[in-house]
C-alpha cells in the first residue's frame, strides 16, 4: 500500500511539473518576418525569433499544424534563430508563434505573426473617383475592383509603411466585385501610392497579385516642389554662361572691326573726292584770272 502511494505521488508530480512547464515559465519571445510579412509567392524568406541567452532549442508552430514547423538550435550569440524558407508557396501562408527551451524550462508563446503569401489570383483594378488628383485638404474615393469574388479587399499605402485597410466586398451589376475606400485629407507633404489585393475569406494568408500602382496628388504639389540643382546641371549652367561671354566678346569684336573698316572706307572715299574736286577749282581759278 505503501508503495501504490508513493508511486502516486510521484506521478502527479511529475505530471504537475510537466504542465507547469508547457504553460511557460519564462519570458515569450519575438517573432517577425524578413523582408517583409506579405511576400510575393517563388521569393526566398525568413522568420526570426528572438529570446534570452542560454538557450537550447527553439521550436517554430504554424496553427493549423500537430507538430512543430522547424526546430532549431540558436546562432552563435544563443539569443535569436533564424528560420530560412528558401522559396516561399501557398503551403507557408498562416500564423506562427515561436518559442524556446532553456536550462530552466519553456518559454510562452510568442505573440502571433501571420504570413501572407501574395500572386496566386489575378490582380484587381484599381482607380480614383473622380481623380487622382485633389484638392490640397480635400478627400478622394479609392475603388478596387476584381472579375473574381473576392470576399475582402486590401488597400495598402506603398510609400508610407502603414496598417493596411480591409473591406468587404460588394457585387455590383455587370458582375464585378469592389470595395471603396475613402481616403484623406490629401496633403502636399505626404506621398500617396497605392496598390490593393483582394482574397477569399476562406484563406486570408493566400492574395491575389497586387493591383498597379496608384499615385494620388494634391492639385499644385508638383508646382511647389522645386528639385534641387544637381552637379551635372550647375556644370550646364556654367558652360551656357561661358559660352555667352565667349559669342559678347566675339560681337564686340565684331563690333569694332566693322567700325575700323567703315572708318577706313570713309576716308579713303574722302581723300579720292578731295583729288577730284582740287584740280577742277584750280582750273576754274585760273581761267577766271585769265580773264
Amino acid at each position: 500500500m505503501t508503495l501504490i502511494l508513493t508511486t502516486l505521488v510521484c506521478l502527479g508530480l511529475s505530471v504537475g511539473s510537466r504542465t507547469t512547464v508547457q504553460a511557460g515559465t519564462l519570458p515569450k519571445p519575438t517573432i517577425w518576418a524578413e523582408p517583409d510579412s506579405v511576400i510575393p509567392q517563388g521569393r526566398p524568406a525568413a522568420i526570426w525569433c528572438q529570446g534570452t541567452l542560454e538557450v537550447r532549442e527553439y521550436y517554430l508552430d504554424k496553427e493549423g499544424s500537430t507538430s512543430p514547423w522547424y526546430r532549431q538550435p540558436p546562432l552563435e550569440s544563443g539569443e535569436k534563430v533564424k528560420f530560412s524558407i528558401p522559396e516561399v508557396t501557398w503551403q507557408y501562408a498562416g500564423r506562427y508563434h515561436c518559442y524556446y527551451l532553456s536550462p530552466t524550462g519553456w518559454s510562452e508563446h510568442s505573440d502571433p505573426l501571420e504570413l501572407v503569401v501574395t500572386g496566386f489570383y489575378s490582380k484587381p483594378t484599381l482607380s480614383a473617383l473622380p481623380s487622382p488628383v485633389v484638392t490640397s485638404e480635400g478627400n478622394v474615393t479609392l475603388q478596387c475592383r476584381s472579375w473574381e469574388g473576392f470576399g475582402i479587399f486590401i488597400l495598402t499605402n506603398e510609400r508610407e509603411h502603414k496598417p493596411s485597410w480591409t473591406l468587404d466586398s460588394q457585387r455590383i451589376p455587370g458582375g464585378h466585385f469592389q470595395a471603396l475606400f475613402p481616403v484623406g485629407p490629401v496633403t502636399p507633404n505626404h506621398r500617396w501610392e497605392f496598390r490593393c489585393y483582394g482574397y477569399y475569406k476562406n484563406k486570408p494568408q493566400i492574395w491575389s497579385h497586387a493591383s498597379d500602382h496608384l499615385e494620388i496628388l494634391a492639385s499644385g504639389a508638383r508646382d511647389e516642389v522645386s528639385p534641387p540643382a544637381t552637379e551635372a546641371g550647375s556644370q550646364t549652367a556654367d558652360t551656357s554662361l561661358n559660352y555667352m561671354v565667349v559669342n559678347s566678346v566675339r560681337m564686340g569684336l565684331a563690333g569694332v572691326i566693322l567700325l575700323i573698316l567703315v572708318v577706313i572706307l570713309a576716308e579713303a572715299w574722302h581723300s579720292q573726292h578731295s583729288s577730284q574736286l582740287g584740280p577742277q577749282g584750280w582750273i576754274q581759278e585760273g581761267a577766271h584770272h585769265r580773264d
